[in-house]
């Protein structure tokens, strides 16, 4: 059976890569101007009009990470509000919401972080993608993933060698994806365990090694005991 699913955010990055893959499902993809998830109406009218049976949402602000700090408001609204309209119609209309959070919400302090440890954002972006899971939370029917992924290739000149985490590139997921559509709860996506530096220098060669001295946890690492689960 062909699953219509309509995605938020088609101008992101993931969404470029999700239209690569091949699939007999039908994706849907809408961007800010098709669907808008500030408006209730707006959303409530695509929903009428494609009738799906899942809601992929990717909408929402992500680079530069000082934007969260510069501009409150607009993270607030593309991160939060917008996250809690959707859910109030899927909730409404029994559609299946798929939200993709980030690694972020996790404190960065201890690694190995699996769904069920206690979440404590070190950054606004995270904070902001909090606030929007726990809209996600209320409404049973949804699965939030908490993702570490990147383009390809990596596109910073430098890389943090102190910094471990669970890197993988947007299409690695594009690829999977299909895999735990019909999940629930709350999944860790993300690559093998290892520092930033390490990972980009797979890609890139001329990556250079920087250190954290701060700005960035050095334990962000994610358990991925479930995800392999369900890949197996």
């Amino acid at each position: 059976m062909v699953k219509k699913i309509i995605v938020t955010g088609s101008d992101g990055r993931f969404a470029q890569e999700l239209k690569k893959t091949k699939s007999k499902n039908k994706f849907i993809f809408c961007n800010k101007n098709q669907l808008n998830i500030l408006s209730l109406k707006s959303i409530e009218k695509n929903i009428k009009r494609f009738k799906p049976k899942y809601v992929l949402h990717l909408a929402g602000l992500s680079r530069p990470m000082s934007i969260h700090d510069d501009k409150i408001n607009t993270s607030i609204n593309l991160n939060i509000i917008g996250t809690c309209n959707l859910v109030k119609v899927c909730s409404l209309k029994k559609i299946k919401l798929i939200f993709f959070s980030t690694s972020y919400v996790y404190p960065g302090k201890k690694g190995n972080y699996k769904e069920t440890d206690p979440v404590l954002p070190w950054n606004n972006y995270g904070w902001s993608k909090l606030g929007a899971e726990a809209a996600v939370q209320m409404y049973k029917n949804s699965l939030i993933i908490r993702a570490c992924m990147t383009e390809k290739p990596f596109i910073h000149s430098h890389a943090y060698s102190n910094v471990k985490s669970n890197f993988i590139f947007h299409e690695e997921i594009a690829n999977i994806f299909l895999k735990f559509i019909d999940k629930k709860g709350v999944i860790n996506i993300g690559g093998k365990s290892q520092t930033i530096y390490k990972f980009a220098k797979k890609n890139k060669k001329n990556v250079k090694k920087i250190l954290s001295k701060g700005e960035f946890p050095k334990k962000m690492d994610m358990n991925l005991n479930k995800l392999k689960k369900i890949l197996k």
